[in-house]
């Protein structure tokens, strides 16, 4: 992180409207004050970067403060907004789309909401989906339902098209709610707008039950993600034990990241084996997992596995792989593999298997109270950032402070558990396995 200016949000010009909103400029009167663009957080919260800004003379990286600004860039009475949401499902999307749309219409008196119907398609008018209309009556109740009351389709459409369908609807700002390939995709339609020189904010909501959007604490949908499958593993385990020799596997999401299985295992502690991407195993040998998992049987009589799904790809035979229409390659079975290699390696020995693949009703489900709080004030944010004429950002939350970030630096890259940090290492206290399975 080398450029003071990383971070910097971009704006679509001089902001010439007082907000509706009543709030305070006066700190100790009790009434929450405007937050200005001068407001910020350091990034790097360690002492050796502290050390190293004062050494150089610098000023830290600092990211803006997400909130409510006194002077916005839209008229309110005259602004339309858009809402599109995108990709696989998670929990809390609807909670998003509700939250947006209160805080459009009750804070700043926005009347003119749109629904994008099945993703980045309801933008191509050749795909025929109809605009929905939004409104608080509409939507009041929709967060206690999982799904999305908008629909969600995966891949991109033409970025001109999409734009075109925006200046046509004369939509003022844009609302994207989805992980990484809709983060990239609304910030094309972002690049596009600016090379048009057109008014128009578009704005990220960061959708991933995998939580492997880069920077950011947590994406919304993870937490209630772990949480569903948790009793899912209590269960497992009832089955493992409720056999000589049982052994339950039980698949979860997480394509390129396992933080869906590892914190599933911590909140549930009665995991033996987590398998993520992050890390290489190998099944033969004395050190591999199927001998470990041998060990294992031999001293307890059960074992509870949890694979995420882009875990162990390296053992199937290298071959094209198919791709989504994301452009995400779709991964092999690892699940049913596993299960199929465990039931070779003790042929000669009494075991029962089971295998639980529960990963679309984890992310089918609605919002946990935790998740319902943070979808609603991460709406809030995006409402107010856009309000202010900010664009190509996302509301998040980074060091547990509600920020913006600019979208292209959430999507250099996906973020991956530490193999070396501390919390794969609570992980490998929960279950006991060993730091590497034969590698």
């Amino acid at each position: 992180m080398d450029s003071k200016n990383q971070f910097q949000i971009e704006n679509l010009g001089p902001a010439k409207f007082k907000s509706p909103l009543q709030l305070s400029e006066v700190k100790g009167d009790k009434i929450f004050n405007f937050i200005r663009d001068a407001d910020r957080f350091v990034f790097d919260l360690s002492l050796e970067g502290y050390n190293q800004c004062l050494q150089k003379g610098e000023e830290p990286l600092c990211l803006e403060k997400a909130g409510p600004r006194q002077d916005i860039f839209f008229e309110p009475g005259k602004t339309s907004a858009a809402i599109v949401t995108c990709g696989g499902l998670c929990p809390g999307i609807n909670n998003v789309i509700r939250g947006v749309v209160m805080a459009l219409h009750y804070f700043y008196g926005v009347k003119r909401i749109i629904g994008i119907p099945y993703g980045y398609e309801g933008l191509n008018p050749e795909k025929g989906h109809q605009f929905v209309e939004l409104t608080p009556d509409k939507v009041k109740d929709i967060h206690q339902f999982g799904g999305t009351f908008l629909g969600s389709s995966r891949g991109g459409q033409d970025v001109s098209v999409m734009v075109d369908t925006l200046e046509k609807n004369k939509i003022d700002m844009l609302f994207a709610i989805g992980g990484d390939g809709t983060l990239k995709g609304v910030n094309a339609i972002g690049e596009e707008i600016m090379k048009r020189n057109s008014k128009i904010s578009v704005v990220g909501i960061p959708k991933t039950i995998d939580n492997d959007i880069d920077l950011i604490d947590e994406s919304f949908g993870y937490e209630t993600a772990f949480d569903v499958a948790s009793p899912i593993l209590r269960d497992a385990h009832n089955e493992a034990t409720g056999a000589y020799n049982g052994i339950t596997i039980i698949k979860l999401m997480g394509r390129d990241s396992g933080f869906i299985a590892a914190s599933a295992a911590l909140a549930m502690p009665v995991v033996n084996f987590v398998l993520i991407p992050e890390m290489d195993f190998t099944l033969g040998g004395d050190d591999g997992f199927l001998k470990v998992l041998e060990r294992r049987l031999e001293q307890k009589k059960h074992a509870v596995i949890v694979v995420a799904e882009g875990a162990g790809q390296q053992l199937f035979e290298d071959e094209n792989r198919v791709k989504d229409a994301s452009g995400n390659i779709k991964h092999k079975d690892i699940g049913l593999f596993l299960k199929e290699k465990i039931a070779e390696h003790f042929q000669d020995t009494s075991v029962t298997i089971k295998y639980i693949d529960p990963s679309y009703i984890v992310r089918s489900a609605p919002a946990n109270s935790s998740d319902s709080v943070y979808c609603s004030r991460l709406a809030y944010h995006a409402v107010h950032g856009a309000m202010a004429g900010k664009t190509k950002f996302v509301a998040s939350k980074v060091n547990n402070k509600y920020v913006y970030v600019p979208i292209a630096e959430v999507t250099k890259k996906r973020k991956k558990i530490d193999l070396e940090g501390e919390f794969w290492f609570s992980v490998l206290q929960s279950t006991g396995q060993p730091f590497s399975l034969g590698q």
